[in-house]
């Protein structure tokens, strides 16, 4: 663990970097993520891949058509990589220190994703109603023209469970398994290129470990794409209005999925999927990684208790 000392204050650090890598990536990302949803949701006009959904947007609606959902895409993001980023440290470091060092290495692998759950789900519950906002937003651009205004709206019109979260059992379908994914293979990916290098993250700089989480994080990123790229197709059409009838959310999810087909479900914009994830685990790794050095701490790493003893 290098010496390092992991109280609140370290807790709050990471949320904070959290909060940050989760946002300005997801922001960054916001023109890609207004075309890979209009893929999804209207697959029969926008069928030439990425570059000519580019096109197709602009053409129709205007460049600032891309920025739709910007301020959901933020805000929503900010909340839940405070949680996801800060409780994946506090649920990680609890589990490490009660099974004693050479336990928690052993089973580093399942603390990852024990922790990655665990606060998944916390944040989930923060990002829906942002992320239905954003959708609608994307879905029906008339539909309002502030994050104020289209939750005002939706709360009126169909209230705080079917507007808010109707797309909750997809979104935690979609961002369990890949965040799932995402924390444990980035861990055995940066585990590997320290090991190949002969370094030690607890005494590398934060240069050389922001490198390693940019080049780990895409290997994750690509991973957990393909993982959660289902159910990220099936909240984007759980969130268009009268998608699925008018059941409860599981009753609709099945219509959903009888509608457009299970390869469909799978493969409908999985490419630009891999792209957008791919870069941005990367970035958010880097990015959390900078914001924890700046902020003079490093983040928490399993540490193999028999490499001391050669």
């Amino acid at each position: 663990m290098g010496g390092e000392k992991y109280d609140t204050m370290y807790y709050v650090k990471a949320a904070l970097a959290g909060g940050i890598c989760c946002s300005v990536t997801h922001a960054a990302v916001c023109p890609v993520d207004v075309v890979k949803t209009r893929i999804q949701l209207e697959p029969e006009v926008y069928n030439k891949g990425m570059v000519d959904g580019f096109r197709k947007v602009i053409k129709n609606e205007g460049m600032m058509a891309l920025s739709t959902g910007l301020a959901a895409t933020a805000g929503g993001y900010a909340v839940q990589g405070w949680f996801k980023f800060g409780g994946v440290e506090v649920l990680k470091i609890a589990a490490a220190n009660s099974m004693g060092p050479q336990k928690a290495w052993d089973n580093r692998t399942s603390i990852y994703l024990g922790a990655a759950a665990g606060a998944e789900f916390v944040a989930d519950i923060f990002l829906c109603p942002l992320e239905a906002c954003r959708i609608r937003c994307v879905s029906d651009p008339t539909f309002a023209n502030s994050l104020p205004e289209c939750a005002g709206r939706l709360m009126r019109e169909e209230g705080v469970i079917r507007g808010f979260y109707s797309g909750f059992g997809p979104i935690l379908f979609k961002q369990v398994p890949y965040t799932m994914a995402k924390f444990a293979v980035q861990g055995k990916a940066a585990e590997a290129m320290y090991k190949s290098s002969g370094l030690n993250p607890s005494t590398c700089s934060t240069g050389t470990n922001t490198m390693i989480s940019l080049g780990s994080g895409t290997i994750a990123g690509v991973a957990a794409a393909i993982i959660s790229h289902p159910a990220d197709t099936l909240l984007s059409k759980m969130n268009k209005k009268g998608a699925g009838g008018d059941g409860s959310i599981p009753s609709r999810m099945m219509n959903v999925t009888k509608e457009m087909g299970v390869v469909n479900l799978c493969t409908t914009g999985l490419g630009a999927r891999c792209i957008m994830i791919g870069t941005l685990t990367a970035l958010q790794f880097g990015i959390f990684d900078s914001v924890l050095g700046a902020l003079n701490v490093k983040r928490f790493h399993f540490h193999d208790p028999a490499s001391d003893k050669h």
